[in-house]
């Protein structure tokens, strides 16, 4: 079942958006060469408690981390290892949520640590685009799929490909609600999009194959074919105003 939210939830789930973002970019900008995923886990885990926000991804599901970090075929679900060090050339992709009084929100960027090659680059931007792409399709009278077809056109378009395994959803009362929300189908298909309606849309994009293989961690996603991956994702209210982003942060290029 969809849950609809009204004003005051939109609102609350704003400022829980603000507040993830701005721990977010506040990991992002403390990644460089030499520093481990395990560093920014244990600053994340102390930038939650000092916003009195509890991190949702620790113990979902047995999840025994605050935020996943994938890095370059690790497509989602990467756990902050001390041993995964940073080097130049990395992609970077982070993936983070909290909950408080109830109410839950996520999102996801990924980066290059120093200098990238163009085709790297080039992935980063295109899944980056690919979700405001779907975005923009987040309107009433529009239906679900028209969001998932506008990622995987342009995604595929510049010679990628979006990952089928996993999807995005809804989310407010729960990390994850109905419906799901796939990067790839069928413009026209899927249900009407209604005001209310709170999604989390999150393409997933790999340099070659869209299959992945899941390492023996049980959660670290990886690409089959060795290529690098990239993620992004906002969480978008349905509005008769248009699609409003709510964990969007002045300044941070998520």
């Amino acid at each position: 079942m969809v849950i609809l939210k009204n004003d005051e939830e939109i609102k609350r789930l704003r400022e829980l958006g603000l507040i993830a973002a701005n721990i977010l970019k506040e990991a992002v900008d403390n990644i460089k060469e030499g520093v481990s995923a395990k560093d920014i886990d244990v600053m994340v885990g102390s930038l939650a408690n000092k916003n009195k926000v509890r991190n949702a991804f620790k113990g979902y599901r047995g999840y025994p981390a605050n935020i996943c970090i994938s890095v370059n075929d690790e497509v989602v679900h990467g756990i902050p290892e001390e041993k995964k060090v940073f080097k130049k050339g990395d992609i970077v992709s982070l993936d983070y949520g909290v909950e408080k009084d109830g109410y839950y929100t996520d999102l996801a960027i990924s980066i290059i640590v120093g200098e990238g090659n163009e085709e790297d680059k080039k992935l980063v931007n295109v899944t980056r685009e690919s979700l405001y792409r779907g975005i923009e399709k987040a309107r009433l009278g529009n239906r679900l799929y028209d969001i998932s077809y506008a990622i995987q056109r342009h995604v595929e378009s510049n010679g990628f490909s979006v990952v089928r395994a996993f999807v995005g959803h809804g989310i407010g009362k729960s990390l994850h609600e109905e419906p799901q929300l796939p990067n790839f189908g069928n413009p026209g298909c899927g249900i009407k999009l209604k005001e209310g309606m709170v999604l989390a849309i999150e393409p997933m994009v790999n340099a070659g194959t869209y299959d992945i293989i899941i390492k023996e961690d049980g959660w670290t996603a990886v690409t089959a074919d060795g290529k690098k991956s990239a993620h992004f994702e906002h969480c978008v209210a349905i509005t008769k105003n248009g699609p409003v982003i709510l964990t969007a942060l002045e300044g941070f290029n998520a």
